[in-house]
């Protein structure tokens, strides 16, 4: 595993978890039906926390190749 793998996979998680509660959240909107309580709205926050967390693994991946020795493992 690479260095910023286990962060790519967490975000990922975390996004997917986000994406799940925005679905939930929104739903009862477009249904007409009750809104959900408030804390359920800061689980879709995730959806960024998630992509954040993968864009640093992203990153943190790249800056291990560059440097000297620095190669991914296969």
């Amino acid at each position: 595993m690479g260095a910023g793998d286990l962060l790519v996979r967490i975000g990922a998680i975390v996004f997917l978890v986000g994406a799940v509660g925005t679905l939930a959240t929104v739903a009862p909107l477009l249904l007409g039906t009750r809104r959900l309580p408030t804390p359920a709205y800061f689980v879709s926050m995730l959806m960024g926390v998630g992509l954040a967390l993968a864009l640093l693994g992203l990153l943190r991946s790249a800056l291990a190749q560059r440097r000297p020795g620095g190669h991914p493992q296969a």
